[in-house]
């Protein structure tokens, strides 16, 4: 134990062996539900005889990610299949462009490759690091409307509308609905007598009371031995690397990976008060080396590219603070391979109230924001709700970075501007103009 808290820093950084663990399990629960999503979404272009397969994959490449980051990091942060990402490799390449599902792992096994050169080459860091501050602590908060958003857009409190786009659920008094509600009112209790794992059994409560209302199916079985990934694993396609579909593609695979990933980074270790003095993510680095080898490994594996999940923040949120807290989520996605029937049970509508939860947290730094500056205040605002309303990190970092370098240009304060944000800007702009 000595050894362990020695090589985590876990004393060091004012956390607990207890608090590390809850906080890591914490992670799990809310992000368990890419065990079901994430083989749901690709079977459409990988065919559903392969949902078992994709399945395994799934967890094995989230746990060579979260590893990595435990292990190599040290921070508390997990990794799995990206949601978008998967949508994109199933609905875009496969079934829009008319590619195979080989081809599309192909592209995310080369976005793999490509990241580790970046990382390695100091690349990915450069582009975290000059990202303006007000920005940062923006990201942070535009992150915690975007979760809490999935969380009441998942147990269906909010639903889409014709007329307004999104409106609330015609009837509160549903299954689901009244479920989350339910669990967010708990929590919330929870959090402010100050009972520790608020979160956690939150999430078991809900599920819980999810059984009468008939929206918590009921396992047959406990255990069960994890599918073969035979008909998936090393399935790529080398003859159209170099087409001009592949590069697109690619480029897109590898944008939006890119500032999801630097996103949620800088988001959870701002709210968690983890940035360095000069406002850097910590062994930023080893943080990016493990999302570049879990996207290889995972296309090997035969699965979508794998990012750093927002949902670390609600571990973040327990007090998780080193990577023994990731360490938890990875042993609790090993545990998933054999007991996938009862993790799978886990409704949206008891996850939903942690993501809404920690989706409050995620608020607080948007107080540190210089809202006196404007052309500090409409960036960082951009930033904060166009995550939402465009349902993507990436779009947010996109629009809060553009309008920043504009705003500082035509303001002729050219010294706000460093030249890695000039060429930022500019990729930013190709990319609305040919995608």
């Amino acid at each position: 134990m000595k050894a362990l808290d020695n090589f985590f820093g876990i004393s060091k950084s004012g956390s607990t062996f207890k608090t590390e663990i809850v906080a890591g399990i914490t992670t799990f629960m809310t992000m368990a539900y890419i065990l079901a999503v994430n083989p749901s979404i690709l079977s459409v272009a990988m065919g559903k005889e392969n949902m078992g397969a994709i399945f395994t994959a799934t967890v094995l490449a989230a746990i060579i990610g979260t590893v990595v980051m435990a292990l190599v990091a040290k921070l508390p942060f997990a990794l799995a299949p990206g949601m978008g990402l998967n949508a994109f490799f199933a609905f875009t390449v496969v079934a829009q462009m008319g590619y195979s599902w080989q081809f599309a792992l192909t592209a995310v096994l080369l976005e793999g490759i490509i990241f580790i050169v970046l990382t390695a080459t100091n690349i990915r860091e450069i582009i975290v690091n000059i990202i303006p501050v007000n920005i940062k602590y923006a990201v942070s908060s535009g992150i915690g409307l975007f979760i809490a958003f999935i969380g009441l857009k998942n147990a269906g409190i909010i639903v889409a509308n014709d007329a307004t786009f999104v409106s609330l659920a015609p009837n509160i008094f549903e299954g689901s609905v009244l479920v989350c509600l339910i669990g967010i009112l708990l929590t919330g209790v929870l959090y402010a007598l100050k009972v520790k794992g608020a979160l956690l059994i939150g999430i078991f409560v809900s599920t819980i009371i999810g059984i009468p209302f008939g929206i918590t199916p009921l396992p047959e079985n406990v255990v069960s031995t994890p599918p073969s990934i035979s008909n998936i694993c090393c399935q790529f396609e080398w003859d159209k690397i170099f087409t001009t579909d592949m590069a697109i593609v690619l480029f897109t695979f590898l944008f939006v990976d890119m500032f999801d990933t630097v996103g949620t980074l800088i988001g959870v270790t701002s709210k968690a008060g983890m940035l360095t003095k000069d406002n850097k993510v910590p062994r930023v680095k080893q943080a990016l080396f493990a999302d570049a080898i879990a996207t290889t490994c995972g296309a090997v594996l035969g699965t979508s590219t794998v990012t750093t999940y927002v949902e670390s923040a609600s571990g973040v949120a327990e007090g998780g603070r080193t990577g023994m807290t990731a360490l938890s989520t990875a042993c609790m996605f090993f545990l998933a391979l054999f007991l996938s029937p009862i993790f799978l049970m886990i409704p949206a509508a008891a996850t939903a109230p942690a993501l809404f939860i920690v989706g409050l947290f995620m608020m607080s730094p948007i107080k540190n924001i210089d809202f006196e500056d404007f052309t500090e205040a409409l960036p960082a605002f951009f930033t904060v709700i166009m995550m939402p309303l465009c349902y993507s990190i990436a779009d947010g970092i996109i629009f809060g970075m553009l309008s920043y370098v504009l705003l500082k240009l035509f303001t002729g304060r050219f010294k706000d501007i460093s030249i890695p944000m000039y060429l930022l800007a500019a990729l930013f702009i190709l990319k609305f103009i040919y995608m």
